[in-house]
């Protein structure tokens, strides 16, 4: 079917508002937060209800057109990138919080509600949402849904995975998929984990149901300083070998925490090589032992100082710097690359100190400020996009960082999701037969490849270019995985 049909079945089921052809009107749908990798979408159509939805989805499916969803656009991986032939999918108007269930602790939502916006409506009831990533004022829940998200408080609360209950989900061909729910168990598989972190490949989600925690009756933020990352990186094994589960356990360093005092006047010590940031909850006899424990280990450790906030609004202080770290490393640098993967804690220092090596050989100053608790990373590493080639070095010298993460047993990434960033690196760590299980699941859901296309799956060919997959008799098996 020609395009100029399928636009016109698209304007007969969609308000005016709700459908951008002009070219100005559709760069803010170009890039998400990976600016560096941009496309012009063919469409960008702004729905506001499911039924909208599904009807764009079965013209879509029927004619072969991609279709790329799209939250808020704070990804960072290229998730949510358009295809130059195709539609983008913009969910923001679908962005009302249908029900705040405080006997069964769950709120229900649509795709466009914001992260924070859940917490502030269940604030009265003595309830938050934990996962909390550093874009929470503006991320959407079905954005981190799609990327999996995690955050501050993951350590403890666990990832967008471990939070959501139940989802409703839209097929390729616009049929309706409930999974999972407000009760203990449901039929079926279970498929929650299957879509958490999905990146819009497998359906569009229209309704989240996420599960909403009981405000700790007290909780602290520790600050802890230290000469340099890797006795930081020591504080925190010790940390958790004494059997210490902070709600939150971040590290900066010395780059970072100077950028972030810069910024936002946290108090942070300037001196510091590196600073541990860590949130203990519970009763008020829990942390007065906590306190004193995670003290003891972190001196021991190295640490040369320990500041405590006890009362809100010096928590609320001392998260400030972490929170605004990536504006505020932007102001020391025309431009950042952030990268994201994830180690076992015990590699932190040796990988850290390996990130610095590789700054010196490629001539770029990296921030590292990151989810120390959990093991995931967050190099930042500061460029200028107007030297020519330098995006290309520091592109390559990303990729060396996740590759790194891959050869200690760790992944390409933690909470950022693939999308088109990470593609080369997916075939590092993943073998041929795991590639080829991923593009089988996909097959199920998205027969025809309409969804995201080349988004999070490399291909075979993709991969034995590069090097990383073994060509069986000078031929790659599955050769039409590549309409993906």
């Amino acid at each position: 079917m020609s395009r100029s049909l399928v636009l016109q079945q698209l304007k007969s089921i969609l308000p005016p508002a709700s459908l951008i052809t002009d070219a100005a009107a559709k760069r803010p749908y170009e890039t998400d937060g990976l600016t560096a990798l941009r496309e012009q979408p063919w469409v960008v159509v702004l729905p506001e209800t499911e039924a909208q939805v599904a009807q764009v989805l079965r013209i879509c499916a029927a004619c072969e057109v991609p279709v790329v969803a799209r939250g808020a656009g704070t990804g960072l991986s290229g998730g949510a990138r358009p295809v130059s032939d195709g539609v983008v999918l913009g969910l923001s108007k679908m962005n009302r919080i249908l029900e705040i269930d405080i006997d069964n602790c769950v709120a229900r939502l649509q795709p466009g509600v914001r992260n924070l916006a859940v917490t502030e409506a269940a604030a009265e009831y003595g309830l938050y949402y934990a996962p909390d990533p550093s874009s929470q004022i503006a991320c959407s829940i079905g954005g981190n849904v799609a990327e999996n998200a995690g955050g501050v408080h993951c350590l403890k609360y666990g990832l967008t995975v471990h939070n959501v209950v139940g989802l409703k989900l839209l097929t390729v061909e616009g049929e309706v998929l409930e999974l999972g729910g407000k009760g203990l168990d449901a039929p079926g598989y279970d498929l929650l984990a299957v879509l958490c972190g999905s990146e819009g490949m497998l359906g569009i989600v229209t309704e989240v149901v996420v599960r909403l925690l009981p405000d700790p009756a007290a909780r602290l933020v520790m600050l802890a300083a230290f000469a340099d990352t890797e006795l930081a990186s020591a504080a925190v094994n010790e940390t958790i070998k004494a059997g210490v589960i902070p709600a939150g356990m971040e590290m900066m360093d010395r780059l970072a925490v100077q950028a972030a005092e810069d910024f936002a006047h946290a108090g942070y010590p300037r001196g510091a090589g590196a600073i541990l940031l860590i949130e203990l909850d519970g009763t008020a006899a829990e942390l007065a032992a906590l306190e004193a424990e995670v003290t003891a280990v972190v001196r021991a450790a190295g640490a040369f100082s320990v500041d405590v906030a006890r009362d809100a609004q010096q928590q609320a202080i001392m998260w400030k710097g972490r929170k605004s770290a990536f504006p505020a490393v932007g102001r020391i640098a025309p431009d950042y690359y952030c990268m994201d993967g994830t180690i076992p804690r015990r590699r932190l220092g040796e990988v850290l100190g390996e990130i610095n090596l590789l700054s010196r050989e490629y001539g770029l100053e990296v921030a590292n400020v990151f989810h120390a608790g959990d093991g995931n990373l967050h190099p930042l590493i500061l460029y200028d996009a107007n030297v020519p080639g330098e995006l290309a070095r520091v592109e390559e010298m990303g990729g060396r960082i996740l590759e790194r993460c891959v050869e200690v047993g760790g992944t390409v990434t933690g909470e950022h999701g693939v999308g088109v960033e990470k593609l080369d690196q997916m075939c590092v760590q993943f073998t041929e037969a795991e590639l080829r299980q991923f593009e089988r699941l996909k097959a199920v859901f998205d027969p025809a490849g309409v969804l995201n296309p080349g988004k999070a799956i490399p291909t075979l060919s993709r991969c034995a270019e590069l090097g990383g997959m073994h060509v069986h008799r000078g031929e790659l098996p599955f050769r039409n995985l590549d309409r993906f």
